[in-house]
């Protein structure tokens, strides 16, 4: 992909944005963000249970707000993954890199902090998953991440 299709792809994202929605049934609402540029993007991460599907992505949603190119990997990575459906471990092992490839590297060279926020937060919602189910088999309770502080991370 040339840079003009890079920039369309990223456009495309912004103007159009994929899977932007809270998930009022998410098994995690983790908010993430840039200080030193104003992105915030909160991911909801649905995870499948039970069956062949177990410890599958079932969907991922997000809200935010921010530069382009940060609203724009948001919708890319909530795309990839609600198409690919892939496993907790799948996503943990993405690449920073590759993701900085899929939106083109000279397009997003100089904000790299803006184009993998968003895979970031997804990353940080999954170990927050993990650590929540395991204090759940031990009988402890699960931190929630409070309402008013998920506002400060939404557009």
């Amino acid at each position: 992909m040339d840079r003009q299709a890079h920039l369309e792809l990223i456009l495309e994202h912004y103007r159009q944005p994929r899977f932007r929605e809270k998930l009022p049934d998410a098994d995690v609402a983790m908010p993430g963000g840039n200080p030193g540029c104003g992105d915030v993007v909160s991911i909801y991460l649905k995870v499948a249970r039970g069956g062949e599907k177990s410890d599958r992505i079932d969907k991922v949603g997000w809200v935010g707000s921010g530069c382009t190119i940060s609203q724009a990997a948001a919708s890319i990575v909530a795309e990839m993954v609600n198409e690919g459906h892939p496993t907790l471990d799948e996503v943990l092992e993405m690449s920073y890199e590759d993701l900085v490839d899929a939106l083109g590297r000279d397009v997003v060279a100089t904000r790299p902090r803006c184009a993998t926020l968003a895979l970031g937060t997804l990353k940080a919602a999954i170990r927050k998953y993990h650590r929540d189910e395991e204090r759940r088999a031990a009988g402890l309770p699960v931190e929630v991440v409070p309402e008013d502080e998920m506002e400060r991370f939404e557009a």
